[in-house]
């Protein structure tokens, strides 16, 4: 005789033990180790999830468990919306080899009845779930880093050589803040190499340029223009508002006040500097490492170094 729905749960519920939302919580307070996996679809999932915790939507389980659970000795406390899912996605965990596994009973409404709290990632809109969809396939970014992207606030310094194409690829990435700091006009000996900036835009501010194959790229992406020089007097205004500096300057003294304004306001560099077919890159932390004055205590003399 065929099975039904409720057969499954049945067995599900004997060889599957639950847990109640009271005591994974008070297991979440006591700071024991285990794996909260949420094994409702995306769109569930976004309307609120538990913090913390691991999601697989049902379906993928089976494909995706090993490569996000590698220890099949780790504890895992499964949870749905109400508890059905969570017991028949755990019984399959148990035949994949997890010793220790177990159904929230209640799923999240029980959770949410309890006076728990949910949280509710950055919602985004159908274009933009579109847009970045392949962001969503690298476990390292999925929906929760993309709205993390959206919100992030990044300065360019310089729009040339270096400033361009990380200027591109943050933009189409979903940086939802980009600011740009430079003085100088697109010149046509720039375009062989500057991306950001074509042959109309030539005699026009390159923050102009700048923002204008930015929002083509990306409308989502908000441009802050700086049309001036990096100084003393207003690199800490500059830099007060961003979360991350990228450093892609051309000359030495705005090179150690950039590392100098960026230590003082406690903000991470990304720096980088080629010449001709060499390039460096490095990140520097203030107070998690050395600084770019640590590494090159003086510049170089005038006219030692190429530019």
């Amino acid at each position: 005789m065929p099975k039904t729905q409720q057969d499954f749960l049945e067995e599900a519920r004997r060889e599957i033990p639950e847990v109640s939302a009271e005591e994974v919580e008070a297991r979440r307070k006591r700071g024991d180790e285990f794996v909260l996996l949420d094994v409702r679809e995306k769109d569930e999932v976004r309307a609120g999830y538990i913090d913390g915790a691991l999601a697989i939507p049902r379906g993928f389980l089976e494909f995706q468990a090993a490569g996000h659970i590698p220890n099949t000795a780790k504890e895992v406390v499964v949870y749905c919306a109400g508890g059905a899912r969570s017991l028949l996605a755990a019984q399959v965990l148990r035949s994949m080899g997890y010793e220790h596994v177990s159904s929230m009973a209640g799923g999240i409404t029980r959770w949410k009845d309890a006076g728990y709290a949910v949280v509710r990632d950055r919602q985004l809109s159908a274009e933009q779930l579109e847009r970045y969809s392949r962001h969503f396939l690298l476990s390292q970014v999925g929906e929760q880093g993309q709205g993390k992207l959206l919100d992030a606030k990044v300065l360019l310094v310089g729009a040339g050589g270096l400033g361009s194409p990380t200027g591109l690829y943050l933009a189409a990435a979903g940086v939802g803040t980009l600011g740009i700091v430079d003085a100088d006009v697109v010149d046509l000996s720039n375009l062989q190499r500057q991306v950001l900036h074509n042959t109309n835009t030539v005699g026009m501010l390159k923050t102009e340029s700048a923002k204008q194959t930015i929002n083509a790229l990306n409308p989502d992406v908000q441009v802050r223009l700086h049309n001036e020089r990096l100084t003393v007097d207003n690199v800490q205004r500059i830099f007060q508002d961003y979360d991350v500096i990228i450093d892609g300057c051309d000359n030495f003294p705005t090179r150690y006040l950039v590392n100098d304004g960026a230590f003082f306001a406690g903000k991470t560099v990304v720096h980088g500097s080629i010449f001709q077919f060499e390039g460096q890159a490095s990140v520097f932390t203030p107070h998690a490492g050395p600084c770019y004055r640590c590494l090159f205590p003086t510049p170089p003399p005038p006219g030692m170094v190429p530019s």
